[in-house]
């Protein structure tokens, strides 16, 4: 039987090791401080971080961290607005994009070079349009920190096929009703992007603690 080229499956490939995952870092930070935090990630467990292009250097970043790390961490660029930026967070090794918005030419970019995308949806028919577009989840935003943990069950009650995805107001206090409601990507900020990368490692295994134990009882 001939061996799979992952390459030809990439986005698959890494939409699945995001979801087993499920949670991962929102980056906003230097290169030298996005290399402490991807440092705590990996070393916690939870090797998955977004760095966001509202910063200046964000392609630098991605760079640093895949040249560092490779494949053992999966480093996404968000606030990506248009194609032109995907393109360049793409060429800087971005392994997925996410978006505050949701766009149908930043989706067929993603697509030519098979990595997964997630619009920002307000709205279900937002959601609904992404997906036709080719999106492998989709960013409930901004609106994950007005409903609250009940914005997954919103959203999968109409279409339970949805992979669905939040950012924002998601801790350890409240990350099991997350779950419960059948959220399936988290985008986690001060908690696991604050502090050494002692404190950040610790607070990784804790996440992912949680995670597993939901996930396995």
């Amino acid at each position: 039987m001939e061996e799979v080229n992952m390459e030809r499956i990439k986005k698959a490939t890494i939409t699945q090791r995001m979801y087993d995952i499920c949670a991962f870092a929102v980056v906003r930070a230097n290169v030298e401080r996005t290399l402490e935090i991807a440092e705590g990630l990996v070393n916690g467990g939870l090797p998955c971080m977004e760095i966001s292009f509202t910063n200046n250097d964000a392609g630098e970043c991605i760079k640093a961290v895949k040249e560092k790390y490779g494949d053992r961490m999966i480093v996404g660029a968000g606030t990506v607005l248009d194609p032109e930026t995907a393109r360049i967070a793409i060429m800087n090794g971005a392994d997925f994009i996410i978006s505050c918005t949701a766009d149908e030419d930043v989706a067929k970019m993603c697509n030519r070079y098979q990595i997964p995308y997630g619009p920002g949806c307000t709205t279900i028919t937002e959601a609904i349009n992404g997906l036709t577009w080719g999106a492998a989840f989709i960013k409930a935003f901004p609106i994950s920190n007005f409903y609250g943990p009940k914005l997954a069950k919103i959203f999968k009650t109409p279409t339970p096929f949805m992979p669905l995805m939040a950012s924002g107001g998601i801790d350890l206090n409240n990350i099991n009703e997350w779950l419960e409601n059948g959220i399936d990507f988290m985008g986690m900020g001060s908690l696991l992007t604050n502090g050494s990368s002692e404190e950040i490692a610790a607070n990784a295994q804790k996440v992912k603690q949680a995670i597993d134990t939901f996930r396995n009882k």
